[in-house]
């Protein structure tokens, strides 16, 4: 692909078993999005992408996909669209469905090599760690961005580390509920959320970086595979 030389330049070799993995992005709004741009620019070549809703006005101030043009498609055909627009060999597979406990196995159909949890469901955060560390996948999952303003809080983590954020500490319950065993890896922020009186408020910056790490995790992960396998 032409049009990501300088990227086969830094990588060698492995740029193209880059292209040969196969990412699934559950969610692709504000976090989910910035995650997904990550892996499209840095050479992955087989993307699912998960999500049922389409792109609403409220969107515009931290979702990438979010523009005049797109207001009411959905994500998953917007940002289909988009990366074809980037990368146009890039396969893309598309799950436009909510996920739920009684459909959470769509995820695992496709066997994506790695998989990125960026939905806003708890329930549903929940179960795709419990599957992925039952099928032996590599994820990370994201936890809250809401009501916080200073992405240099955030870290990537294992979930028994966490602090401060409300969504951690359930997941945190769980998988001890649960008895998960294993490496739980997050992008978690050590800012305590600001209070608005039950409203999320968002600002760009957050989400963002939240789905840029989750997005390097992952590359960095797949590097690290295709060196052991070679």
């Amino acid at each position: 692909m032409e049009e990501l030389t300088r990227l086969e330049w830094l990588l060698g070799n492995d740029y193209k078993k880059l292209q040969d993995k196969t990412v699934l992005v559950l969610g692709l709004g504000g976090v989910g999005g910035y995650a997904l741009e990550t892996l499209v620019r840095s050479g992955i070549g087989n993307l699912i992408l998960v999500d049922f809703d389409t792109v609403d006005i409220t969107n515009t101030n931290r979702q990438l996909i979010a523009t005049k043009e797109t207001i009411g498609k959905l994500k998953t055909d917007a940002w289909e669209e988009r990366i074809h627009s980037i990368i146009s060999s890039c396969n893309v597979t598309k799950i436009t469905a909510k996920i739920t406990e009684e459909n959470i196995e769509l995820l695992f159909q496709n066997k994506p090599d790695f998989v990125i949890d960026a939905c806003d469901t708890i329930r549903v955060k929940c179960l795709c760690i419990k599957k992925c560390l039952e099928y032996h996948i590599p994820f990370i999952s994201s936890m809250g961005t809401a009501n916080k303003m200073d992405a240099t809080k955030l870290e990537i983590t294992d979930i028994r580390k966490t602090s401060y954020d409300p969504i951690a500490k359930i997941i945190r319950n769980y998988v001890k509920k649960e008895h998960l065993k294993g490496k739980i890896p997050v992008v978690c922020s050590k800012e305590p959320p600001k209070k608005l009186d039950g409203k999320l408020g968002t600002m760009m910056p957050v989400p963002a970086v939240c789905g840029i790490l989750l997005g390097q995790y992952t590359i960095e992960k797949l590097l690290k595979e295709i060196c052991y396998e070679s």
